[in-house]
């Protein structure tokens, strides 16, 4: 690893975003499509506050916790982000992800959130997961399920970034449980 990019997958690889990711957030932020089931399009300023506190702040404020930008190894091209984070106004730590639409049907979302989620466990050594999804996103929500993670209803957040969703489709894993279907020796990792 080269230092910057510090988590990898045959395809992909993870590196903090930078302030000069602040264009690239912002088009991704502009596409109707993309934030269909991620709060929706967002004006440059919100992206701007967004990057500094929810993103940039945040790794000094949660060492090991983030939002990463998602990197194709082959062409170097920035193609989302991953995220291991506090849902926002709770203290549940969330896995997630985002993808440029140029990314959908690749299995890049699948790829990368099961070696975050790994990293949270094995590395991290968090107790428990959980994932949200729109009711609609029917592919996140089989994301979810494909990296481990088990779908324990619906639930509402009382935060203003999900209040407007209404109830989402949440999804929850305990480590020892994780790393029991795993067959692997949790202690020895």
């Amino acid at each position: 690893m080269d230092g910057v990019h510090w988590l990898s997958t045959d395809r992909l690889m993870l590196r903090r975003f930078t302030a000069g990711d602040a264009d690239w957030l912002a088009a991704l932020y502009a596409d109707p499509e993309v934030t269909r089931y991620l709060g929706g399009v967002k004006r440059r300023p919100q992206v701007e506050d967004m990057l500094k506190t929810r993103i940039l702040d945040y790794y000094d404020a949660h060492p090991g916790l983030g939002i990463w930008l998602t990197i194709e190894k082959a062409s170097g091209d920035r193609v989302g982000f991953h995220l291991l984070n506090n849902v926002q106004g709770e203290s549940l730590i969330q896995v997630g992800f985002g993808l440029t639409a140029s990314a959908w049907g690749r299995g890049y979302g699948t790829e990368m959130a099961r070696a975050v989620l790994r990293y949270g466990f094995i590395d991290l050594r968090l107790p428990r997961i959980v994932g949200l999804a729109s009711l609609g996103n029917v592919a996140s929500r089989r994301v979810l399920e494909k990296i481990g993670l088990q779908r324990r209803g619906e639930r509402g957040f009382a935060h203003p970034a999900y209040a407007a969703e209404g109830p989402m489709a949440f999804f929850e894993r305990e480590r020892d449980a994780w790393v029991a279907d795993r067959g692997v020796d949790y202690e020895s990792i």
